[in-house]
Formats: C-alpha cells, structure tokens, sequence
C-alpha cells in the first residue's frame, strides 16, 4: 500500500507542477498579446500626433483622450499580467529552494542513520567477542 500512496503523491506532484506550467504560458502569452495591444495603441497616438502635427494643427483632444485611454488601459494590464508573472517566478525560486533544503536533509538524515560495519571491533551479533576474519 505504501508504494501505491507513494505512486499516487508522485503522479498528484507530476499533475500540479504539469498545470503550474501550463497557467505560467497562458498567463505568459496573455501578457504578450496585451503588451502588443498597448504598443499598438501607441503607436496609433504616436501617428496621431505626427499626423496632426504635419498637417499644421493640434491632435483633437477627444481623439487624444480615447487614444490615451486605450493606451493606459493595456499598460496597465500588461503590468499587472508582468507582476504575476514575476510573484510566480519568485514563488517557484522560493518552492525549489524549500525542495532542494529538504531533499539535501533527507540525505543527511538518511546517511546519519546508516552505520556501515566495522572492520575491527565486535562481530554484529556476537556479543563481546573479537572480530575474527577477513572483512568481506
């Protein structure tokens, strides 16, 4: 039974970490799609703006406005899609550091615990008596 639950946390582990991976590249590829967004609408204020300017006039502050608007609305999602992004990032350093501490604890755990046998001394099992032999 102990394999059976050891098999079924490994496969539980394998799950989550195959799903961590999946939410980081669609939170990923969102972000891009939002930051493309946000470079386009600066790039269409910034036409705006060159147009109105070479036609000898001022860009209208509506069409300012709604530009500018949209420009910040992407931004800021972008920003915010970037930040979780990097807390996920952090997060994950911080989980492998953890799994890296405790992994290299269970092995000095386990190797604390191991004795090897001697090859002078007491023969295991023998009581006070001498070893007596070759160590093989």
């Amino acid at each position: 039974m102990a394999l059976i639950d050891r098999l079924k946390q490994e496969l539980d582990r394998a799950g989550k970490a195959a799903q961590d991976a999946f939410d980081d590249g669609k939170t990923r590829l969102e972000a891009f799609r939002t930051r493309q967004l946000a470079d386009k609408a600066a790039e269409a204020l910034g036409y705006a703006v060159f147009r109105a300017k070479k036609g000898g006039s001022e860009l209208d502050a509506a069409t300012f406005d709604r530009l500018r608007a949209t420009l910040d609305t992407h931004d800021a999602e972008a920003g915010r899609l970037e930040a979780e992004i990097e807390l996920r990032r952090q997060q994950m350093r911080a989980a492998n550091a953890v799994s890296r501490a405790e992994a290299s604890g269970a092995t000095t755990t386990s190797s604390a615990t191991t004795t090897s046998s001697p090859t002078t001394g007491t023969t295991p099992g023998s009581g006070d008596q001498p070893f007596q032999g070759s160590p093989s």
